[in-house]
Parts: C-alpha cells; structure tokens; sequence
C-alpha cells in the first residue's frame, strides 16, 4: 500500500539536495569573497568552471550552479564564446532585480514601499538641490513642461519617469539613484497614472512637480526635500485610499 507524505502530498527536500544547497551557497560565498578582496576584478574573466571548482575544493555541479545564481544577480556576465566574467559592478545592473519587487508587490506592501520611497527620494531631491547643473535642471524643467502639455496617461508617464531619474542622477549617488529606479517601477508608475485619471488628479500633482521644480531651481535643499516627501505621501494616501475601497468592496460582496 502507498503511503501519502504527512504533509498532504508535497515532496520533502532529500539530505542530499540540502547539502547541495549549502555547498551552492559556499561557492558563491566564495567568489564574492574573490572579488571582494581583489582576486577577481571588475570585467575580469573567471578560470574556467573546471579550474574554479578544484582551486575552491567545490563540485562541478555546484560551481555551476553558484555561477548561474550570480549571473541572474547581475556579479557575473556569461559571453557566448568567451567565458564567464565579473561585471563592471555598477549599483544599476545588481540592483536590476529589486524592480521586480515593485513590479510583484500588492497592497500593504506597495505601501511599504512607497514609505522607503519617500525617505530616499526626499534625501535624493535635497542633495540635487545643492548638485544639480544647469543642464539637468533644464532637462527637468524640459520634462515638467511635457507634462504640462498633455494629458495622455503614457506622455505623461514617460516625462514623469524622465523627470525623477534625472533628479536622482543629480544628486551624484549612483546607489541610491539605483534604488530609487528599481522603487519606480513603470509597472507601478503606469497603475498610479492610471488612478490619478480616473480621479481626475493631474492638475494636483502637475503643482507637485512644479513644487519640485521651484525649489530644485531655487537651490533649496529643504524646500526640496519637503516637495518631494509631500509627493510621494500624496501617492501613498492616493494607495491607501484604494486598498481601503477594495477592503470594503470584498467584504460587502461576502
């Protein structure tokens, strides 16, 4: 007779599959440490997969698999031909995923992220506020001027977009401008928009970034610092609102 696994059917992981894990996890633990202290540059190519695993003692199958995770999280970069290499190590490419974060999340933790949101974008807008030149701070009024000039959803995205990345650019922290890209998903940007028409909100946040503008132009780090944050509080009371109507919507449908 067959017998069910106590847990209603689902597979449980084998010992072997655990210790293959934690010897994955060893192996890139061990090449980040490679290129931490400096035995592997940015751009350099790895030893071949053979040639790594003996030197770092580890399987084949695991090495590869520890290539494979870091490849997917932006360290390394496979070339058709040429081999395995680390990358240039810029904030964007390994900060590339965390869009995906925005992109998948829903509800409660959209909201979560709008909160971190603000505190960096806020810090963002204060620094470009001291650092901004005045080509990027034409560039920002070039996109707000845009805005203002249409009201399709997909237009007014797209400056909306420009507009933040540019001020991001401009407070000279390639890290955070990263994070903030990865904050702003298009994805989430795209259903905001869309809720600001169905509220007929344009006009109130077109002062926003004109508020953001101003004080940017002005060279007022605290000005700007409290725009920002006032905007980006807008989309999250703008958020709340809305999953406070689904709440009632499912709970009269039950």
């Amino acid at each position: 007779m067959d017998e069910s696994p106590a847990d209603g059917g689902r597979a449980q992981p084998t010992a072997s599959a655990a210790r293959k894990g934690t010897v994955t996890q060893r192996a890139i633990e061990r090449i980040k440490a490679m290129i931490a202290d400096g035995r592997l540059e940015p751009g350099q190519r790895l030893p071949t997969e053979r040639d790594l695993a003996v030197q770092l003692g580890i399987s084949r199958s695991s090495m590869r698999e520890a290539i494979r995770a870091l490849t997917v999280l932006g360290v390394l970069v496979a070339r058709h031909g040429s081999g395995i290499y680390v990358t240039q190590l810029q904030a964007g490419d390994l900060l590339e995923t965390f869009g995906v974060v925005a992109d998948l999340s829903r509800g409660p933790r959209l909201v979560e992220l709008l909160q971190v949101r603000r505190v960096l974008e806020s810090t963002a807008t204060a620094l470009a506020a001291a650092r901004i030149t005045p080509e990027q701070l034409a560039e920002v009024g070039r996109h707000l001027a845009a805005m203002n000039a249409t009201d399709d959803p997909e237009e007014v995205l797209a400056h909306d977009m420009a507009f933040h990345r540019t001020i991001a650019a401009a407070a000279g922290n390639e890290t955070m401008a990263a994070i903030l890209d990865g904050l702003s998903s298009r994805t989430f940007r795209a259903r905001v928009w869309r809720g600001y028409e169905e509220q007929d909100a344009f006009e109130r946040t077109r002062r926003e970034h004109a508020a953001i503008h101003r004080a940017l132009a002005a060279r007022d780090p605290e000005a700007a610092r409290a725009a920002a944050a006032a905007h980006v509080a807008e989309v999250e009371e703008w958020l709340r609102g809305r999953l406070g109507d689904q709440a009632v919507s499912s709970a009269g449908e039950n």
